[in-house]
């Protein structure tokens, strides 16, 4: 049993919470849940102190609209200056440029990830493969043989490719790779690529202006993340809550 400022929370109400707090353990979840139902008896409380009523649609209130409602009235959220936004993209520029473009072609082996024998093959008739192409073997004639993707073709070619057109883990190899010849097969979900890289036409920075307000909305979250966080805190520290030690907790607004 837990009780926050003399008001109890049942324990088949905790059990009852448990379902919305999925984690690896009953513990950790049972944590979770008490502690969700903790702060938002805070939230009602301090509403119901200030006066402030809460309507919602069905006029049932969750826990968000009595902190929207807390926040408006009690704390205030400072918004990112025309100035502050400017730093943040001055000091970084490597997250606001578009994305490179690279012209590919490539030889797709096929192979399910939990295939591991075919796997295996997969990888030794890539590095055989390689080995050809380095030899001055025909990229189109072997495509046309090994490849079981569409793109054989048309010799294997991708096209032009930019980030997000394929799947993460071949993208994470390939926009990191020279042009050329990769001299190693390239591993996805689908099974071995081998992989030759016509063209690379590096990003580009993007004008300030075409992502200041990207910035400002970043910003603001990340301050109102902070305030809440900081607003919530000041709740439980000033409450008296019996049944549960939030200094225990691995929450992440008590670190």
């Amino acid at each position: 049993m837990i009780q926050v400022n003399q008001t109890t929370i049942p324990e088949a109400t905790v059990m009852a919470e448990i379902q919305y707090h999925p984690a690896a353990s009953k513990r950790e979840a049972t944590l979770k849940a008490a502690e969700s139902l903790i702060i938002g008896e805070l939230f009602r409380q301090r509403a119901k102190a200030l006066g402030i009523t809460v309507k919602s649609e069905l006029n049932i209130a969750s826990d968000d609209n009595f902190l929207d409602a807390l926040i408006e009235q009690e704390v205030h959220i400072p918004k990112a200056s025309d100035a502050e936004c400017e730093q943040y993209y001055n000091l970084n520029p490597q997250r606001f440029h578009s994305s490179p473009l690279l012209e590919v072609s490539h030889i797709l082996l096929a192979a399910a990830p939990e295939d591991h024998k075919g796997r295996i093959e997969a990888k030794i008739l890539s590095e055989q493969i390689i080995e050809q192409l380095q030899q001055g073997a025909s990229f189109a004639e072997l495509a046309k043989h090994y490849s079981i993707c569409p793109s054989k073709a048309t010799d294997g070619s991708l096209g032009q490719i930019s980030k997000g057109q394929t799947v993460a883990e071949f993208e994470r190899q390939i926009f990191t790779a020279e042009t050329g010849l990769m001299t190693q097969g390239v591993e996805s979900r689908y099974g071995i690529h081998v992989v030759y890289i016509a063209r690379k036409v590096a990003g580009n920075l993007l004008p300030y202006s075409a992502v200041q307000l990207k910035i400002a909305e970043y910003l603001n979250e990340k301050v109102r993340r902070k305030a809440v966080a900081q607003y919530i805190h000041t709740l439980i520290v000033n409450a008296e809550i019996d049944g549960y030690d939030f200094n225990l907790s691995d929450s992440p607004l008590m670190q």
